[in-house]
Parts: structure tokens; C-alpha cells; sequence
């Protein structure tokens, strides 16, 4: 729907200001970013993470007592799926060197190398191949290939202080030292980032960057990285098999305490099958489907925390989940496309946040942690929120004023998904702002891991989102589609290595699963919760009791 008239009223106050705005930013002139004791009371007063109300203690695993989200506790603290003393290990689906869980960016790009090392790959992912997180992912991907004034040394700061200085070293030194072979890689197999006239890369500011080494394909940078990887994995279908609808619901140890493959639920045939393997890759994503404190979400449908399932209850520890990134400018109106990731492109080409009175009130490119805050403290603490129709807040995004200062166009040739998604709403943003409030984006923790890829359980590899340590507690933009592509690769690399010369074998078991049933017991967790998820259930209460009632009455019958 376009903007009612109520709204339509708030944007000429954004419009009266919008000059002399961009007067100010013509004349070299900033609005002030926060100091570093002003972010840090900031984030203490109004980032979700800091509710304590919001989080308990997990009760068993390698991380009991940790306090972290109740929707994650919650999904650890279940049943498996399966029941491990009626799997029938012996007869065996598949066998391959190595067998990749998740079909995204990380995956895929995960299976390429493996492949490319000599080993026969199976993909296993829950949707279609492709559907992830990263066809999700819009602004773009840092990496320092320009040389002026930039090096993989000042991205490591960046990286660094974006994630308060908490982030893992090692982690982090890998992502930024391999971010330029990435970008070379992916032009090599024919991504088309966007370019200058020259043929020169296009690259901007995102936030909490100190030099233009975001890397971007107008505003769909995640969906042509995804194009990208995944036709280059279906041209080598004689090595890569994929398996779709066919999630991970168990990973399969042996009797060495390997990994040794994993137990797949095909969601079309309801058949489980076994995999056995002798190196898996974990490549799962994110959580945002948990809708942690009752957020909105970017994430795709099958973002559900599977893989941390499955690492955990295998005895992988987990770290910095007890941080999680609500990306500051989702879609708040219309409520139709809600949640839905505005780029922090826009910001990073120059577009201010502005409150109901038309005034900026934050530096665009604060790192996303302050960002999101500071939009929070604006709607809640000081009423200074833009009213929805249906009783919501958010603030406005002035992307006209890209068009002002860029020329008319600017907006939809820079912008063309998010362009073409208001349009289909009647409305044309590079006319009008858009409503924004920040949104559950990203799991900055997850699955302890190291910079080979290899976690604490021999055969098993992480890459991308799943793993944690990278970032620290929080994630600057154009990290994870890098993120993904560096870890996946090497991921990759490694595990092939190890199905050639680290491979041991041994006796299947899901041995590690009864073990887990059993501490749960005996820590008194009484639950009917399965897990992994899957797929999110968003029937309405008062349906399922409809539902309920009817399938009753059918039985009395």
C-alpha cells in the first residue's frame, strides 16, 4: 500500500529540512559520530542484548551456565529429531569424501574447493540449492584490493574495533588477509560487481569502516555472489551432487569420536537416510527465523540455528551468543514486506536517518550495534518515533536525498531490489523516505572453530555464519558475504585434505545424541521441544486450536 495521508503529512517535515542537510554534507561537514564512552552507554541502554530478562542459563552441553537468548536455549534444550537406537546405521544412502550441510554461499563455495582438491562432494540443504541467507544479503563485500590508502593491516582494525575488540586474532587476521584472492576469485568465475566506466571496481563506506573497500552489485551484492557459486557447482555435477529438501538432522559420529557423515530428512518423501562421510562441513547460517525478543527478521525462511544443534549436541562448545545483531534499517511500512533488509548502502552513499521532525540524529555510519541503538533510544526513550497505522514506531531513511545530490535516477540505477520492491507498493523511493526499524539480522556467534576451518571434533569443518569468534560482538557490514566466501573456501580445502590423509574410519554411532537425552534428564529438563526446527511455524495460536478441535471432532467420528 502507499503512505496514507497521515504519513504523507511526517515527509513534508523531512522534506523542509532535507536542503539544508545536504548543505552540509556538500561543505565537507559531518553529523558527529559518537564518542566512545557515549556509545558505550548507548548500547548499555538500549541494544535488545543488554535485557537480561531475555536470557537464562543453558543447563547442559559444553557451555553449561552460559547465559544466552531463551529462543536458543530453548531449541538446545530439546529432543533430536531422530531416535538414535532405531537408526539403522548400517544400511547406508550415500557415501562421499566430503558432504557439505547447507547449500549458501559458505556451502557452496565450500564444495567448490573440496572439489577442486580431488574429493566428491555431497551438498545437503534444507530448501532449494541457493536459498540462504546470502541471496538475502544486499550492500556488499569488504575487501582492501585498491592499495591507495588501504591494506589488509587497517581492515583488521576495523574488524577489530567493530567487534569491541573481542573478536578472536587469528579469526579475524585470516578473514582480511584472504579478502583480496576472494574478490579475484569471484571475478574470475564471472561476478559482476559493479564497475566504473574505467572498468575499475565501485566501492563505498559502510559503517565503522575507515577507507571505501565495501565491493558491491548495485544493491543485490548476495543474490550474484550466490548466482555466482552455485552455476559453478552445477557445471561440475559429476563431482557435486546436491540433495535438496533434504536437511541435516543429526550428525553421525564413529566409534573414535570422528565425524563420520550425518542423518538427512528428506522434507518431500519423509524419509530419513544416512550419509556417511569422511569429512562434513557445517555451513548452516543463522537464527533470524528464533525471532530472538519477538524482532522481525531479514532472514531467509530456513534460518532456524540448525547446525549449532547439531555441532553442540555433538560436543562442539559455542561462543558470543550472547550477542546478536538487529541490523538498524528493516522495513517497518508496509507491514507487508516488514523485516525485509534495507542496505546500509544508503547510508554508506550519504542518506541521513531522520527523526519525526525531520532532523538527523546519528551519524548514518556508526557501526550497526550503536546504529540500531540509537534508533531504538529515538522511538522509545525520546517519542521522537514515526507512527505506523497500526501503532508502531520507526524513523525515517531520506533516500531522495541520494537523487538531490547524485542526480534524478540515482536511486533506482544504484538501488534497483529495493527500488522495485516499493514500487510495488506505490512507492517511488527515490521521491519519498522510507520507514525503517532495526530488524533481527545476524548471528554473531556460534560454533567454536579454528582458522583452518577445523573444530574441536576431528572431520568436522565450519564455514560462514554457523561459526563464531570472527567478529567478536558484532559484525561490520560487508564482513559476512566475505565472511562466507573465506571460510567456506578454506573449509573446503581443509576437509578434502583431511578425507585423504586424516581419515581414520570406524564403527557409525549416534551414541553422542543418547548421551545428550540423558544429561538433559538428569538436569531435570522436561521438554516435548525436538530439534533441529527446520522450518519456523507461523500458524496463529487460535488456528492451531481450530485445527486441533477439528482433528478431534474427525477422530471421535
Amino acid at each position: 500500500m502507499p503512505y496514507p495521508d497521515s504519513l504523507k503529512k511526517l515527509i513534508k517535515k523531512v522534506e523542509a529540512t532535507r536542503s539544508e542537510r545536504i548543505k552540509f554534507k556538500e561543505a565537507g561537514k559531518e553529523f558527529p559520530a559518537l564518542s566512545l564512552e557515549d556509545r558505550d552507554k548507548v548500547l548499555k541502554a538500549f541494544h535488545p542484548d543488554v535485557k537480561e530478562e531475555g536470557r537464562r542459563e543453558i543447563g547442559v552441553g559444553p557451555n553449561k551456565g552460559y547465559r544466552i537468548a531463551h529462543e536458543y536455549v530453548d531449541i538446545l534444550e530439546a529432543k533430536s529429531r531422530v531416535n538414535p537406537e532405531k537408526v539403522n546405521l548400517d544400511s547406508v544412502d550415500y557415501e562421499t569424501d566430503v558432504l557439505v550441510i547447507g547449500g549458501g554461499g559458505a556451502g557452496t563455495a565450500a564444495a567448490l574447493l573440496a572439489q577442486e582438491q580431488g574429493a566428491k562432494v555431497i551438498i545437503s540443504t534444507k530448501l532449494r540449492h541457493g536459498d540462504a541467507n546470502t541471496m538475502m544479503a544486499e550492500g556488499g563485500i569488504q575487501a582492501a584490493t585498491k592499495g591507495w590508502k588501504d591494506s589488509p593491516y587497517y581492515h583488521y582494525l576495523d574488524v577489530m574495533g567493530g567487534g569491541h575488540f573481542t573478536n578472536n586474532p587469528k579469526l579475524a587476521e585470516t578473514l582480511v588477509n584472504e579478502a583480496p584472492d576472494v574478490i579475484r576469485w569471484l571475478l574470475e568465475l564471472g561476478c559482476n560487481f559493479s564497475k566504473h566506466e574505467d572498468g575499475s571496481l565501485k566501492t563505498l563506506h559502510g559503517g565503522g569502516t575507515s577507507r571505501k573497500r565495501m565491493h558491491f552489485a548495485a544493491d543485490i551484492t548476495g543474490a550474484e555472489m550466490m548466482r555466482t557459486v552455485r552455476d559453478e557447482a552445477r557445471n561440475r555435477l559429476d563431482d557435486i551432487t546436491v540433495l535438496e529438501f533434504s536437511p541435516a538432522v543429526e550428525l553421525i559420529l564413529n566409534d573414535k569420536g570422528h565425524c563420520a557423515g550425518a542423518v538427512l530428512y528428506n522434507m518431500e518423501t519423509a524419509e530419513y537416510l544416512v550419509v556417511k562421510a569422511k569429512a562434513v562441513i557445517m555451513a548452516t547460517g543463522g537464527s533470524g527465523r528464533l525471532h530472538v525478543q519477538n524482532f522481525m527478521t531479514t532472514n531467509h525462511y530456513g534460518a532456524t540455528f540448525d547446525g549449532i544443534v547439531l555441532g553442540y549436541r555433538a560436543g562442539v562448545p559455542i561462543c558470543f551468543l550472547h550477542t546478536i545483531q538487529y541490523h538498524p534499517t528493516g522495513v517497518i511500512f508496509p507491514e507487508q514486506a516488514e523485516g525485509i533488509l534495507i542496505t546500509e548502502k544508503f547510508r554508506g552513499a550519504g542518506a541521513n536517518l531522520v527523526n519525526i521532525e525531520g532532523n538527523q540524529f546519528v551519524f548514518e555510519r556508526e557501526p550497526r550495534d550503536i546504529e540500531a541503538a540509537c534508533i531504538i533510544r529515538e522511538c522509545v526513550d525520546v517519542s521522537k518515533g514515526v507512527p505506523t497505522p497500526t501503532g508502531k514506531f520507526g524513523i525515517w531513511l531520506d533516500s531522495p536525498m541520494l537523487d538531490v545530490m547524485f542526480g534524478e535516477g540515482y536511486v533506482k540505477k544504484e538501488f534497483p531490489g529495493k527500488h522495485i520492491l516499493y514500487k510495488r507498493f506505490d512507492i517511488d523511493i527515490g521521491k519519498e523516505p522510507m520507514l525503517i526499524y532495526p530488524t533481527l539480522h545476524y548471528q554473531n556467534g556460534g560454533l567454536e572453530f579454528q582458522s583452518d576451518g577445523s573444530t574441536c571434533i576431528p572431520g568436522l569443518f565450519l564455514g560462514g555464519e554457523v561459526g563464531g569468534g570472527t567478529h567478536g560482538e558484532n559484525r561490520l557490514m560487508g564482513n559476512s558475504l566475505l565472511d562466507i566466501m573465506v571460510y567456506g573456501r578454506i573449509a573446503g580445502k581443509s576437509a578434502a585434505t583431511y578425507a585423504t590423509n586424516g581419515y581414520k574410519g570406524g564403527k557409525l554411532t549416534l551414541e553422542h545424541v543418547t548421551k545428550y537425552h540423558k544429561e538433559m534428564d538428569d538436569a531435570g529438563v522436561k521438554t516435548d521441544r525436538i530439534a533441529p526446527m527446520l522450518l519456523p511455524d507461523y500458524t496463529l495460536e487460535h488456528v492451531k486450536a481450530k485445527q486441533l478441535t477439528a482433528q478431534y471432532e474427525g477422530t471421535m467420528r
